[in-house]
């Protein structure tokens, strides 16, 4: 196995398990999620009640890892629950909304 090889197992596997313990910590907040992508995974996450959704990405970064999502969210892989409340926050619906039929 090359180098090259060997370093870009080892980034796709950090990257499945931070996903990983974001998605664990999502069904707790109402939320579900699903891992897309094989080789280079991203989980959709999207909110029932709410419809809403967005894809969150795992990516390397000078001081560790993060997770990215849209529109402009980003935080440290170190804590998954709190990134779960975050997304949450963009994805939960309006106090005032009716649910998705």
């Amino acid at each position: 196995m090359s180098e090259v090889t060997a370093v870009t197992n080892t980034f796709a596997q950090q990257r499945l398990a931070h996903l990983e313990s974001l998605a664990a910590e999502l069904p707790d907040r109402g939320m579900v999620s699903r891992m897309l992508g094989g080789d280079d995974p991203v989980l959709w996450v999207w909110h029932p009640t709410s419809g809403k959704q967005t894809i969150v990405f795992a990516s390397p970064s000078k001081d560790g890892w993060l997770f990215l999502w849209s529109p402009n969210g980003q935080e440290s892989t170190d804590d998954p629950g709190h990134v779960a409340d975050s997304v949450g926050r963009l994805l939960r619906p309006a106090p005032d909304a009716a649910p998705v039929a």
